[in-house]
């Protein structure tokens, strides 16, 4: 079985070790004093650095990680969708899922899925690749998980995010449960079955959702229709 660890850094960037017996993956590893003294507490090799994607906030760390190391490194736009990558002879896979950038990935090991800047707890990214076709087609292919897939996001946007999502719909009683529940900050994290009670941006077939883009006269006959209105709400 592998493990999962999540560090934070800088104002609210979050980073992350998948980890079995001996071996360790690194993924956005800006918090790289921690995860080098993380990996020697339990006698880790690091055998492997990449990112979910290449912006500069999710890859401050790469650098230390590998000198200190020796960790190889892949760079997320070079991984090809459903690659393998074996800790400890146990797979993590890895989901290309443009939208965010170009070069966005999700890894998915066990119950647990880094998605990086693609989904966060309660929102999704911007679309910084201009592409909103291959957004939603990369969302859509998460909402295909099951329920009890833990979702791991690369920054830490829970506050701001649920205070939105309470804007779009005050009666939802949902993001008040989510909320409490996840309290601490210790461990940001959340179900996919919580976000698909909190999160608007998978909830884009509901009838909540779409009288909000009926109030706004945004259109909303097709899903595409309302993933673009959706999406143009601010």
């Amino acid at each position: 079985m592998l493990n999962i660890e999540q560090f934070h850094y800088g104002a609210d960037n979050l980073a992350y070790i998948i980890y079995g017996e001996k071996q360790a993956l690194a993924i956005d590893g800006g918090a790289w004093k921690e995860i080098l003294s993380f990996l020697k507490a339990r006698d880790l090799t690091l055998t492997l650095v990449t990112n979910t994607h290449s912006h500069y906030d999710h890859t401050p760390g790469n650098d230390h990680l590998i000198k200190a190391t020796g960790a190889a490194f892949l760079k997320s736009a070079a991984i090809p969708d459903n690659h393998k990558i074996i800790i400890d002879g146990q797979t993590v896979l890895v989901y290309r899922t443009p939208g965010h950038t170009d070069d966005s990935v999700c890894f998915h090991a066990g119950n647990f899925l880094i998605t990086g800047d693609t989904l966060f707890n309660a929102t999704i990214g911007n679309c910084f690749s201009g592409n909103q076709k291959n957004f939603y087609l990369s969302i859509k292919r998460l909402m295909a998980l099951h329920d009890e897939t833990i979702i791991y996001a690369g920054h830490d946007y829970i506050t701001d995010s649920l205070a939105f999502a309470r804007h779009l719909e005050p009666d939802n009683r949902d993001i008040e449960v989510f909320r409490n529940a996840h309290d601490s900050g210790i461990m940001i994290y959340s179900t996919l079955a919580e976000e698909r009670k909190i999160n608007p941006y998978l909830r884009f077939n509901e009838d909540t959702i779409i009288n909000i883009l009926k109030k706004n006269n945004l259109p909303f006959a097709t899903e595409w229709e309302r993933w673009e209105s959706l999406m143009s709400i601010e």
